[in-house]
């Protein structure tokens, strides 16, 4: 099992996910559940090719934290 980041980003229109780690993939959709689910199916295809390339899996490096601010 490994850990991968996924940012999911709200556009104007639609939302996007993708892995900082792993540039290149990503996922889209109208809600940032179909987002999440096409990242999902996107890594699953990314690591069939790295298993039939015997690539190895880009080391996940990347963290993300909320910080609580008092700001205006």
């Amino acid at each position: 099992m490994v850990r991968v980041l996924v940012i999911i980003e709200k556009g104007p229109t639609s939302y996007g996910a993708y892995a900082p780690d792993i540039p290149g993939i990503i996922g889209l959709g109208d809600t940032a559940e179909e987002a999440l689910q096409s990242m999902k199916e996107s890594l699953q295809i990314y690591d069939e090719y790295l298993k039939d390339e015997r690539l190895p899996l880009p080391e996940m490096n990347n963290q993300a934290v909320y910080m609580d601010m008092a700001l205006s």
